[in-house]
């Protein structure tokens, strides 16, 4: 174990670990804003409104992440009508495809998060709501979110964790975030057990203050579980 290269490629690695926060933070925020309208919809008794968030989650879920950020990077360019069109631009960086590939991933997966804690709002809490004259639109913003998202929160820690994991695979298209900047520190020293162990245990941090986000989130928004003041 070289400990001198692990600690000379800390510098690096952390730039290295300043783009995968950044592709992890923007993926959720957008994923996030899709799932909310989508996990409306899945709960929906009508079938074309949930017939088709079905089909897109059941997509998103069924195939490798790998797979989905080569269906965008590589096959989006295939069509002339893309490489034509005004998001070009944006499409032909790899930056912004593994965004739209984790954006996607993540909103398919929160969409299931949240239609679950739906489902897991007492309905006598929304019988209460109706009870009072509550509008449909003003039953699911005081009443039916608030508490989906109380539900969904321990889930979707793990959902964050998975996609912090997941964005290693924006090396494969050339990104240099935390693994592929281990990778070229590694093409160029040779040394994979250290730089991969540091990048490792810089996963692992950013893993951790995650977990305590959550936690404290949890501990906020639920105020029923803590012990009574002394």
């Amino acid at each position: 174990m070289n400990l001198e290269v692990m600690i000379d490629s800390i510098p690096r690695l952390l730039d290295g670990a300043l783009v995968t926060i950044q592709l992890v933070a923007l993926a959720l925020a957008i994923g996030i804003v899709l799932a909310v309208p989508f996990a409306v919809m899945r709960v929906s008794r009508r079938w074309w409104l949930s017939g088709p968030v079905y089909g897109y989650v059941f997509f998103f879920r069924g195939t490798p992440l790998l797979v989905q950020i080569f269906l965008v990077y590589y096959g989006l360019s295939q069509f002339e009508a893309v490489r034509q069109g005004l998001l070009w631009p944006l499409l032909r960086e790899p930056y912004w495809c593994a965004i739209i590939a984790f954006s996607l991933n993540t909103a398919a997966y929160t969409t299931e998060i949240i239609r679950g804690g739906i489902l897991g709002v007492p309905h006598g809490e929304i019988e209460a709501a109706r009870a009072l004259g509550m509008s449909k639109f003003l039953l699911y913003r005081r009443i039916v979110l608030p508490g989906a998202f109380r539900l969904a929160l321990p889930a979707y820690g793990n959902e964050i964790i998975f996609m912090l994991k997941g964005s290693a695979l924006a090396s494969t298209i050339t990104l240099l975030d935390l693994t592929g900047v281990a990778r070229t520190i590694i093409a160029r020293t040779y040394m994979p057990i250290e730089l991969f162990a540091m990048a490792g245990i810089i996963y692992l941090i950013l893993t951790f203050f995650i977990v305590q986000a959550i936690r404290a989130a949890e501990h906020r928004l639920s105020p029923q579980t803590r012990p009574p003041p002394s």
